[in-house]
């Protein structure tokens, strides 16, 4: 495979890339195209940048010629690129509606001409709202209610239109909340994690008890490496970690994880439209053979370990431009 992945210094995008090297070597290679904005870190991938199996293009994908160059000699793209943060859309939107839809565009109208053989669009489930009871499958009723998830809400609908407009091999995944490392502290396991190790509050959201399903960063890369060899193109698969957590639960895991007193816990007022609960049903994935990871309090265990002995990675990070976008945050919160 000669795949593009756009936003691979990301989060996500930086462990998929990471896993496909490890499970497919030199059966695969790959075009990083990455804006790095704030949370593009090109440490995320250290040992990983040599040619000829990767190269790395700075661009956005909302700029035609940037696409142009990185696609080139790809037969598939996965796009990561996006963003992600839903009290950074409500702060700020435009920069959500250009990345998240019409950078969307630009990567599918290049598509088209390079005639790929796979697109992956990487969305949320967000997009479907707020679950109070059961499940959504991949038919419910799309109901956004953030302005981060209206405009993966957007993009989705759009990359839809160019599978049956055009015939694009559009696949769009719906993940839960992702968690393991490399996550940039805006996040709440990161964040939490981080200002524990530096005894600050924890900030929790109302009465915390918000319900997330929490899917290990590296199920949701098995599953996305599952679609590109079976995966159906025109369909949507949600991607399900099978461990719905109360927030409040997840933020004493952390503290008794790190030795932290409860006392670090500091209940702050509520974002505006903050959705009670996601869940999404991912029989139709598992029908293909994905399965996560069962031991939820081992990998958040991990997950705590790794940012507990990883401080040279997002000591620097908290102590930049994360400390304005914090302030304006939190300031008047806690």
């Amino acid at each position: 495979m000669k795949i593009l992945v756009t936003g691979g210094c990301g989060f996500i995008g930086s462990n998929f890339i990471r896993h496909m090297f490890k499970v497919h070597g030199d059966a695969v290679s790959i075009v990083n195209l990455d804006k790095l904005t704030y949370a593009g870190r090109p440490e995320n991938l250290s040992g990983v940048d040599a040619p000829p199996r990767y190269r790395f293009v700075h661009g956005d994908i909302c700029d035609p010629d940037a696409v142009r160059e990185a696609m080139r000699d790809a037969d598939t793209v996965v796009n990561f690129a996006a963003e992600t943060h839903v009290d950074r859309s409500i702060l700020g939107p435009d920069s959500f509606l250009r990345t998240d839809i019409m950078g969307v565009f630009v990567l599918l109208e290049e598509a088209l001409k390079r005639n790929v053989s796979r697109f992956i669009q990487i969305s949320t489930d967000e997009v479907y709202g707020e679950c109070l009871k059961g499940s959504f499958d991949e038919e419910a009723t799309l109901n956004p209610r953030s302005p981060y998830a209206a405009s993966k809400t957007g993009g989705d609908r759009l990359a839809c239109s160019y599978f049956h407009t055009y015939g694009a091999p559009v696949i769009i995944t719906r993940a839960s909340n992702n968690y393991g490392p490399y996550q940039y502290p805006e996040k709440l396991i990161p964040l939490f994690v981080t200002n524990a190790i530096e005894d600050k509050p924890l900030p929790v959201y109302g009465d915390g008890l918000q319900v997330r399903d929490w899917l290990y960063v590296e199920d949701h890369c098995r599953a996305i490496d599952l679609l590109l060899q079976c995966g159906v193109p025109g369909e949507v698969y949600n991607v399900g970690g099978g461990n719905e957590q109360v927030n409040l639960d997840i933020t004493r895991r952390i503290l008794r994880l790190l030795g932290k007193p409860e006392t670090l816990i500091q209940h702050v007022k509520d974002r505006p439209a903050h959705d009670r609960r996601y869940s999404v049903d991912f029989a139709k994935i598992r029908a293909l053979g994905y399965a996560p990871a069962a031991d939820f309090d081992a990998l958040l265990a991990a997950t705590v370990h790794w940012y507990r002995d990883h401080a040279e990675w997002w000591g620097p990070i908290k102590s930049g431009e994360f400390q304005t976008y914090y302030k304006t945050q939190y300031g008047k919160r806690l």
